[in-house]
Parts: structure tokens; C-alpha cells; sequence
């Protein structure tokens, strides 16, 4: 079971619910999880839209964006699922991209020059986590900030392709994930 809002509710503690959220959902019932938990945690600051974030309006600006992209999976599977041949298939990666590619290019779109944005997925392939930024990053004017924090060396990591990435290896203790870290170049 998902925890819809976990990253919003944490966004939203750890800003002392003084930043303003605008957490965005196209699927209705993930919607109405993520309100639920919004307002059992006590997040007041956050905002919610029903919207594919490819849609949303180009006169927004946001300060930072976390842009948690729909993904294949690929770092939460189990080898034990006897479904994994129909759910993971080439076709949902396709896809994935597809959409990743898109949020990006949106997402630093509508984030303000000089402003950081964080690009995560939970899956491990490279198609689907630096393959995008690398198509994207150019277009958008905008680099990578290297990734650092106390115990970053402890985790189980895989090589990834850009350096200051970080891309989690999955084991016992972990899922594994990607995240990139991006700065939108003032236009000069």
C-alpha cells in the first residue's frame, strides 16, 4: 500500500507549513488519498490540483519542484511476482519515457530561472532516469547540481551514467530509485 503524500506531508514538515505546496494529481482516487492524508497530517499549506502536470498553465512559477515522474518500477520489483511478464513490459517503459520527457521539459518550464528542481523515479534504468535529463537538460538551459549529504556513502548505489546522480541499488534494505538534482540557468 502506497502512502499517497508521503513526500508532500514531509515537503510540508520540514518548511514548518509555511511554504506554499502545490501538489499535483491526475488520477482522481490517488487524488482523494493524497487530500486524506494532507489533512490527517495537518498540512495546511498544501494545495491541491486534479491535473496532469503536463497540463498545467505556463503562467505559473514555481521556487523548487519536485517532479516524482511516473516510472516503469523497475527498482520495486519482485522476482517472485508471477505477474511480472504482463505488468513489465517494454510498452510500459515506452511509455514511461514518454511521460518523463514531457514533465520534465514542463516542469523546468514553469520553474524560475536560477531555481532548483529535484527529478526522481523508482526505477533503475537508464532510459528512464539519465536518458531523459540528457534530452531535456540542453533544451531547457539548465545543469545538473551534484547531489551530497551526510551517509550518502552508505547507501547500495549502481553506477550512474551522470555525475552527482544518484542512483540507488535495490536490496533488503531498499528500493531502488533515482534522483538528479537541477539548476534553471538565468538567461543571459
Amino acid at each position: 500500500m502506497q502512502h499517497h503524500g508521503g513526500k508532500t506531508t514531509q515537503l510540508a514538515a520540514i518548511s514548518n507549513n509555511e511554504a506554499h505546496i502545490t501538489a499535483c494529481e491526475m488520477n482522481h482516487i490517488r487524488l482523494e488519498r493524497l487530500k486524506y492524508n494532507i489533512e490527517k497530517q495537518g498540512a495546511t499549506c498544501v494545495y491541491t490540483m486534479e491535473k496532469d502536470a503536463r497540463r498545467i498553465d505556463d503562467f505559473f512559477s514555481f521556487d523548487s519542484i519536485l517532479l516524482d515522474a511516473p516510472c516503469s518500477g523497475s527498482g520495486t520489483l519482485s522476482i517472485n511476482d508471477i505477474n511480472l511478464e504482463k505488468t513489465f513490459t517494454t510498452k510500459l517503459i515506452e511509455k514511461s519515457v514518454s511521460s518523463q520527457v514531457s514533465l520534465l521539459r514542463k516542469a523546468l518550464k514553469i520553474l524560475k530561472p536560477g531555481k532548483e528542481m529535484v527529478y526522481s523515479t523508482c526505477s533503475i534504468l537508464h532510459n528512464e532516469n539519465e536518458e531523459v535529463i540528457n534530452r531535456i537538460i540542453k533544451e531547457a538551459k539548465a545543469e545538473i547540481v551534484p547531489i551530497e549529504f551526510y551517509g550518502i556513502e552508505e547507501l547500495p548505489t549502481l553506477q550512474s551514467k551522470i555525475e552527482g546522480t544518484l542512483l540507488v541499488a535495490p536490496n533488503e534494505l531498499y528500493e531502488g530509485f533515482f534522483i538528479a538534482k537541477l539548476r534553471k540557468n538565468i538567461q543571459k
